[in-house]
């Protein structure tokens, strides 16, 4: 599976609700599992800076991938971007390939 970096701003008014994020986390957690089963969460991080949250997580393909970003979009999110990201040891492959 490949693996994904999810990036997420929240909107204005879930920043206010900052008290209720445990319970928002995890009706997010379990819709992301409804819709997309293939997902392995390997770690998520709280920031402090342009986005609030960043999730690293396997997915099987690029659709189930933007599933992620999709839900976390309809749940209030105002940005959600799910990046790619390549090992560095299987990085260095490709540039020698090249």
């Amino acid at each position: 599976m490949a693996t994904y970096i999810l990036m997420t701003k929240l909107g204005p008014g879930q920043i206010e609700d900052l008290k209720q994020r445990e319970e928002i986390g995890r009706e997010w957690h379990q819709r992301i599992k409804a819709a997309c089963p293939g997902i392995k969460f390997i770690s998520h991080y709280a920031l402090l800076g342009s986005f609030d949250f960043m999730d690293i997580f396997e997915a099987p393909d690029e659709e189930t991938a933007a599933k992620v970003s999709f839900i976390t979009q309809a749940m209030g999110a105002v940005n959600a971007e799910s990046w790619t990201a390549i090992p560095y040891g299987r990085f260095l492959e490709v540039v020698q390939e090249v």
